[in-house]
């Protein structure tokens, strides 16, 4: 018994999110939280997350029954809901193919209150197999910035 929630646990951990290192420099740029390649919307569009307990309830739902609790301790460690920032959902959309999970920001800005997100564009080559995925991802930016929608730019 042991042995198999060992390899449930290893399993799950396998299929947690990306969390984002922080760095100093990072104070004036867009710094992703968490990126996950599944349970995110079925349309693209983005929600501006107030604050912690907003924070925590997303993440919850968005990884629904795989949280897993071996005593007190949740196996899961939630990131920290950042200070003096603004926090964005942003939900990528449907896709049937490829790896769409957002992991790293290149740049952001705001003209005509359009925040601009530049990601890296990452192709997919040869076969693949068809699977329909709706990734997304948490990310913070400056709270001056003031903003109505959000669009990712793709980048080199």
């Amino acid at each position: 018994m042991n042995k198999l929630l060992i390899f449930c646990f290893a399993t799950l951990m396998s299929c947690t999110s990306t969390i984002a290192q922080k760095s100093e420099d990072m104070q004036n740029k867009g710094e992703i939280i968490m990126s996950e390649s599944q349970g995110g919307a079925e349309q693209a569009g983005f929600v501006i997350i107030k604050d912690e307990k907003e924070f925590q309830n997303v993440i919850k739902s968005k990884h629904g029954t795989s949280l897993v609790e071996l005593g007190s301790e949740p196996v899961v460690k939630y990131p920290a809901f950042p200070v003096n920032k603004k926090v964005v959902l942003y939900n990528l959309g449907s896709f049937r193919a490829g790896d769409h999970t957002v992991r790293e920001i290149k740049n952001i800005s705001v003209k005509d209150n359009v925040l601009y997100v530049e990601v890296p564009m990452r192709e997919s080559g040869g076969m693949q197999i068809q699977v329909l995925s709706n990734p997304w991802f948490i990310f913070s930016v400056p709270s001056n910035y003031q903003f109505t929608s959000v669009q990712l730019k793709p980048s080199n």
